[in-house]
């Protein structure tokens, strides 16, 4: 299993000193929130991937159907060559929320959905080499500009790692995992959502491999709070996830102040034994 931690916000300079922080305590990559306004995201992870050698940087996570998914896959290429091959973006619908702002941006779920597999479709079609793309919502064609060689490409290949949230137990939501790297689990009870449970993982990961199977290198993401002070109950914490599959643990304090989230960091990972 690897380890992440999340940073809810803070300022910029301070944000990249946690990322040399996070590297030098151990921990395997470092997330960012892309919000409407506020820090940039893509700008902010540009200068940690200069400060950090062996951090896997990214978004958690960009709304896709509400930015321009070539701008998006510009951004994650670049990223990726700035950090010699580090980059993972996470994706997903974007929640409507009154506290986030209202930027006149589509809000019906289903709208977004299809926003978001043209976006997904696109993104993998240029990172891929092709120079056309005709989806449901958006097109693309820089035939005029680039050929095959010379498109700019990521370091990773075939792809940077793209990381999407499959909402258990929605047939078409699950069946757009199984066209991308890894799961960001959220969990659907009938009519409202709630946290996913290591029980959930096992019955997703069932799904996925009786429907397609997943990807060579696939990861399936957990997250969650473990405590700065108690490393044996930190691991407990995070042990029945690994059981169930998870590949990554993701450190999420969304509400925290910037002192906790530094303590955190500086703990280290919540491994077994360190």
């Amino acid at each position: 299993m690897k380890y992440g931690v999340v940073l809810p916000g803070g300022d910029p300079l301070e944000q990249i000193e946690l990322a040399v922080a996070a590297e030098k305590a151990g921990w395997d990559g470092l997330f960012v929130a892309e919000l409407a306004y506020g820090i940039d995201a893509w700008t902010l992870l540009g200068a940690m991937a200069v400060r950090t050698q062996t951090l896997r940087l990214g978004t958690l996570l960009t709304p896709l159907p509400w930015r321009r998914p070539w701008k998006v896959a510009s951004q994650a290429m670049t990223l990726d060559r700035i950090s010699g091959g580090r980059a993972i973006l996470s994706i997903g619908l974007g929640a409507p929320d009154a506290a986030l702002g209202d930027f006149g941006e589509e809000s019906a779920r289903s709208r977004r959905a299809e926003h978001l597999d043209d976006g997904l479709d696109l993104m993998a079609a240029l990172w891929d080499g092709s120079l056309e793309f005709e989806g449901q919502h958006v097109r693309m064609n820089l035939e005029h500009r680039f050929d095959r060689d010379n498109l700019p490409m990521p370091v990773q290949q075939p792809r940077v790692p793209i990381w999407v949230v499959g909402a258990w137990p929605k047939p078409k939501s699950m069946r757009r995992v199984l066209r991308a790297d890894g799961l960001l689990p959220n969990v659907f009870d009938e009519t409202v959502f709630r946290p996913a449970v290591p029980a959930d993982i096992v019955a997703m990961i069932a799904w996925l491999d009786d429907n397609g199977g997943r990807r060579p290198g696939f990861d399936v993401v957990s997250e969650g709070e473990t405590p700065a002070d108690d490393a044996a109950q930190a691991a407990g914490v995070v042990a029945p996830w690994e059981a169930a599959g998870a590949t990554w643990w993701i450190e999420s304090r969304w509400t925290a102040g910037m002192e906790a989230i530094k303590e955190r960091v500086a703990a280290g990972p919540p491994r077994a034994t360190r």
